[in-house]
């Protein structure tokens, strides 16, 4: 299994022990890796209709500066529409707020909600219906 996954996070701890987690779970594909969802919407934006170039899987965080994970969200799915192949967003939070996980439940582009620490195990869940 070799999906290409992007982490959009503004914690560099976590994007290392992300990185190694896919890492050591032997999935070969390419990791992209954002520190803000700004320039994850402008790479988005750009790349709409290169295949090659968007992931299948995308984690995304919630909290962050400038643009948050919610904002992120409502202008990625604008755009959605427009790339040649289905991209999978998963939410990764340190949050246990229900407001949090009932707001995620109605937004039908989220594929799911990952509580952090983020795990080999949750990982491998999250990808085992991702065609790459």
């Amino acid at each position: 299994m070799n999906p290409k996954i992007c982490v959009i996070d503004d914690d560099q701890i976590y994007q290392f022990t992300t990185k190694k987690i896919i890492s050591n779970a032997g999935i070969k594909g390419d990791v992209l890796v954002f520190s803000d969802a700004e320039n994850a919407l402008d790479f988005f934006q750009t790349e709409v209709l290169n295949k090659d170039q968007l992931p299948d899987i995308i984690f995304l965080d919630i909290n962050m500066p400038l643009m948050d994970g919610w904002q992120f969200l409502d202008a990625f799915g604008k755009i959605l529409p427009k790339f040649p192949k289905s991209i999978e967003v998963f939410l990764v939070s340190s949050s246990v707020d229900t407001a949090d996980t009932d707001r995620a439940a109605k937004i039908p582009i989220i594929s799911g909600y990952i509580f952090k620490p983020f795990t080999k195990e949750k990982l491998l869940e999250s990808i085992s219906h991702v065609q790459s």
